[in-house]
């Protein structure tokens, strides 16, 4: 089931809270669709057309420690550590942490409030050795943009750092990707430890632009460099050349990294926030989306 935001201008579909039930997104906001009713253009895509493949994401999907999960190396085999927006993850072994592993549950406590045009979700903690966390998260439609603002409260007696970034599962109008799409940065990007020599030469650079030699039969992944030094009030933004579609990602903080993911019918840039918070202290970030035709 899927709850509804909408001012007119956006109609966002969010899933309930546990639809998801996996062990790698944050189950809050957990974003499935996104409709600019002018035009009807729709910007949210499955993680994977395969069914049963990839790990349950679609659309807007926050996470936190993708590389870094907290208090998992100290842990040992069959104690707990959090993942923040889920719950109490359970070590099952030796190995590094995996994004993709499957890890038994606890999930936090979950209140939600909502209205026509918001709807804010606050996670309780659940402590565990040392690590205790509350997080708030809001979700708001003002015009043409989505607003996603957070809070998170350190209750426990070790620092916490926290990696956090949503994996933007895009695919204007379903097209798949191509020649037809535009993604641009603010300065001149530069491809940085592409994957493989596939992505190498899938992928191209003209002044603030990046494009698509054509449609990819395969995934594909690099970092991009070159934006840090720009002045600029935005990320990135994906532009859908046929129709005009563009959906534009900004935010408070200064990205610690940025990557680029897809597949032949996503495309998904990753903008990351590296924040540090100490015992009994909190700290508040946010992001925006817009949605517009240009």
């Amino acid at each position: 089931m899927a709850r509804i935001l909408s001012n007119g201008i956006l109609t966002v579909e969010i899933a309930d809270v546990g639809a998801y039930g996996g062990t790698r997104f944050d189950w809050t906001g957990f974003i499935t669709g996104v409709t600019l009713e002018q035009g009807g253009h729709t910007f949210c895509v499955p993680e994977s057309l395969v069914p049963g493949q990839g790990t349950g994401g679609i659309g807007l999907c926050n996470e936190f420690g993708i590389s870094r999960a907290i208090g998992y190396e100290e842990a040992a085999v069959g104690e707990w550590f959090p993942k923040p927006g889920i719950g109490l993850l359970q070590k099952q072994s030796g190995e590094p942490y995996s994004f993709v592993g499957e890890y038994p549950l606890k999930p936090f406590p979950i209140i939600e409030e909502w209205s026509e045009q918001s709807v804010t979700y606050t996670v309780e903690p659940l402590e565990c050795r040392g690590y205790s966390m509350r997080l708030v998260k809001s979700l708001k439609l003002e015009g043409d943009r989505l607003n996603i603002s957070y809070n998170m409260e350190n209750n426990g007696t070790k620092a916490l750092r926290i990696e956090e970034y949503i994996h933007n599962f895009v695919g204007i109008d379903q097209a798949f990707v191509g020649t037809d799409y535009e993604l641009r940065l603010p300065g001149v990007p530069q491809i940085v430890a592409p994957e493989s020599s596939y992505t190498e030469n899938l992928l191209s650079v003209s002044g603030n632009s990046l494009t698509w030699a054509g449609e990819p039969d395969r995934q594909f992944y690099c970092r991009l460099e070159g934006w840090e030094q720009a002045e600029a009030n935005y990320y990135w933004e994906l532009l859908h050349k046929p129709s005009g579609a563009c959906i534009r990602e900004s935010g408070d903080f200064t990205a610690e990294r940025i990557a680029l993911w897809g597949d032949k019918h996503v495309i998904s840039p990753e903008v990351f926030a590296d924040i540090t918070i100490l015992p009994r202290h909190s700290k508040g970030w946010s992001r925006s989306y817009q949605f517009f035709t240009s």
